[in-house]
């Protein structure tokens, strides 16, 4: 049985296999070493999902073979008022919250769980909204994300309002509102997404006649300047450093070290390295494919003997063993490909902060930067940057004009000089 290859006590085994959620623990147990989970993270699952087990009846009671989304919001509304715990509640709760997520996820995924029905109020709008953005402006999986997650503030600010009829009375003085209070304290980025996110949305609103003013106009310009910021990327033997901190003897520094070899030898951004795949490396031919992100273009470079021998490490010895596709996979079950762009960024800011490098921005386009400036370094082109980032258009490729310092000089005009008088 699943439960003895974790469990020894007998009365900790009879506790977890009574009633009535008995048998559904016997299951989550199996499916939790299936997913490579350890003996001591299965064991806390367990111990915290038996609280919702004795919370749910008594051994004899009939054995359940589902849950409901009801059953566990009930329970957490009373654990609080008869749990014993020596540290902070809220902490608690937390990790209780984390093993009973665990259990509805292994629910889910056999078909057992009954999530509530009732969708949002605004889940309508926000449904039509990205089907036309998919369908008419034909954006990016990332792109789609991102404006919904943006739109989503917005809805529920509105709240009872978040409806077709609810839109007809907006006012553009609310809209303005809503924005100056929301993009208070966030960056450039953040508030340049957030505001394409409205401006859209009211458009495809009026567009469909929803409401009968532009109020993609309400939305306030945050002014910013094309090209006015120099592109801040890691230098050449700050990129070194940070590759050779990294400790190659565990599994996940040899995760982390292709990934940043891979960020430091070709530019790419962070979604292509999360999306890159197994049939994307041509052994064969050594060539590696990076696909394309932002409306780029796909990029099929050479394969470098250092990238080459880092893959290989890292997929002999480290990979979990497994059918995905991506070649990237966290090293804790459950085993995944990374879920966003924002773990490759992650995993670079935690070995920016090892190897004791402080610079502005500490996400993976730094290195990207850096590769960019040490092409012109070297002497190539623009265009020959271009090529090799992946811009469609020269015009993204500019930035980078501000740190080809030999061209610099060739054009600056001579200095006036001061006529004597």
């Amino acid at each position: 049985m699943a439960l003895e290859q974790v469990f020894s006590c007998p009365r900790t085994l009879a506790r977890l296999r009574a009633n009535p959620l008995g048998r559904l623990l016997e299951e989550f147990c199996r499916w939790l070493l299936d997913d490579g989970f350890t003996r001591g993270c299965i064991r806390k699952h367990l111990c915290y999902a038996s609280h919702l087990n004795q919370y749910l009846g008594c051994a004899t009671d009939p054995p359940r073979e589902r849950l409901s989304a009801r059953d566990v919001e009930d329970f957490f509304a009373a654990y609080p008022g008869y749990c014993r715990n020596r540290g902070p509640l809220a902490r608690h709760l937390h990790r209780v919250r984390y093993s009973i997520d665990r259990l509805i996820a292994f629910l889910r995924h056999q078909g057992r769980f009954d999530a509530p029905r009732q969708a949002p109020l605004y889940q309508p709008l926000l449904d039509a909204y990205l089907a036309w953005l998919r369908k008419e402006r034909d954006v990016t999986p990332g792109t789609l994300e991102l404006r919904g997650r943006s739109l989503t503030r917005f809805l529920r600010w509105l709240g009872p309002q978040a409806t077709v009829e609810g839109l007809s009375r907006l006012s553009a003085e609310q809209v303005e509102d809503f924005f100056l209070a929301d993009a208070k304290g966030k960056g450039q980025a953040t508030r340049r997404s957030r505001q394409a996110a409205l401006r859209t949305f009211f458009r495809f609103c009026f567009q469909q006649g929803w409401i009968g003013c532009r109020l993609d106009r309400a939305v306030p310009t945050l002014r910013t300047y094309k090209l006015s910021t120099l592109p801040r990327g890691l230098s050449e033997a700050q990129a070194r450093r940070v590759l050779e901190s990294v400790d190659r003897t565990t599994a996940v520094g040899r995760r982390d070290y292709a990934i940043l070899q891979l960020l430091y030898r070709y530019g790419v951004r962070a979604g292509q390295v999360r999306a890159l795949r197994l049939a994307d490396i041509g052994w064969s031919d050594n060539r590696i494919l990076f696909r394309a992100t932002k409306n780029g273009k796909d990029s099929r470079l050479p394969l470098t003997r250092e990238v080459g021998e880092s893959l290989l490490e890292y997929l002999r010895n480290a990979r979990p063993r497994g059918c995905w596709p991506e070649v990237f996979l966290t090293c804790r079950a459950p085993y995944a490909p990374l879920g966003r762009s924002h773990a490759i960024s992650e995993i670079v800011r935690r070995r920016l902060r090892a190897a004791g490098i402080v610079v502005p921005h500490r996400g993976a386009h730094v290195f990207r930067h850096g590769f960019a400036t040490r092409m012109l370094e070297q002497g190539h082109s623009l265009k020959a940057v271009a090529d090799v980032l992946g811009h469609r258009h020269l015009d993204t490729t500019f930035l980078y004009a501000k740190v080809d310092f030999p061209a610099l000089e060739a054009v600056p005009l001579p200095w006036p000089e001061e006529e004597e008088r």
